[in-house]
């Protein structure tokens, strides 16, 4: 009999079920972390093709930290102390000004995640550090897409490595537009790295972000619906032995003969 979802037993269901699920609440918290993070970027909560731009090509009529303090930095201060280290920047950022007017602000409202402890952001106890994003805002630094692309392109590709693995046992599928829905999070995965890097040289090429991003949604979901319904709405047939132990038990016993003496 045929290996698929709707015949597996109760343990491995729950077992594909409870993977699934977690993918899934992962994968919408990682959404929500976007929209706090890309989707500020142009100071608009919601994520739009500006905010592609300003995160990898950057706004370079203006500087890193203008864009974070008008982005997504912009609940983290009052308004009159973030336009106070605004108009520093514009100033030219000096030191002495530092010291005695915006240090005091960074200490205050920056310094608490911006420390030495911090692995990726970047540490504010230091001036040098500061007065790098005080110049224009080049957007993604090269260091910084080479660590997340490796990051996206491992763990993701193991994430539907699994995932592509539950889906490939449905029974209900056209075998051509299974193998398509499998590979299709790995074509998306390359064209949304890609476009990172294209994006980073050229903000033309923003939409392929978004598509990149999008097309990998739509297939995740697709292979977690299908999934989910023939794993426990669809069932087809009971498991082999269950069958030959259903007939054996329907049979009507069989006569049989007596040895004599």
């Amino acid at each position: 009999m045929p290996f698929n979802l709707s015949n597996l037993g109760f343990s491995v269901k729950l077992l594909f079920s409870a993977y699934l699920v977690v993918i899934a609440v992962g994968y919408g918290v990682a959404m929500v972390q976007i929209l706090f993070t890309h989707g500020m970027a142009d100071g608009k909560f919601g994520l739009s093709i500006e905010d592609i731009v300003y995160s990898y090509y950057g706004n370079r009529s203006g500087t890193v930290l203008e864009s974070k303090l008008n982005g997504s930095m912009k609940t983290k201060a009052p308004d009159e102390e973030r336009f106070k280290i605004i108009q520093w920047v514009r100033d030219g950022s000096d030191e002495k000004t530092f010291e005695r007017d915006i240090k005091p602000i960074f200490e205050q409202r920056c310094i608490m995640c911006h420390n030495s402890e911090a692995a990726v952001i970047p540490d504010f106890t230091k001036f040098e550090n500061i007065r790098k994003r005080a110049e224009s805002d080049q957007g993604a630094t090269v260091s910084s897409l080479t660590r997340v692309s490796h990051i996206h392109l491992f763990g993701i590709a193991f994430i539907f490595m699994f995932v592509g693995i539950i889906f490939s046992l449905a029974s209900g599928v056209p075998s051509k537009l299974k193998g398509a829905a499998i590979v299709m999070p790995y074509v998306f995965l390359l064209m949304d790295i890609t476009s990172w890097w294209l994006t980073k040289l050229n903000p033309n090429f923003a939409l392929l972000v978004i598509m990149g991003g999008g097309g990998m949604a739509m297939a995740f979901v697709f292979m977690l619906v299908v999934s989910m319904y023939e794993m426990w709405i669809l069932p087809r047939k009971l498991p082999f032995r269950d069958r030959r132990n259903a007939i054996t038990r329907s049979d009507p016993p069989h006569d049989h003969p007596v040895r004599g003496d």
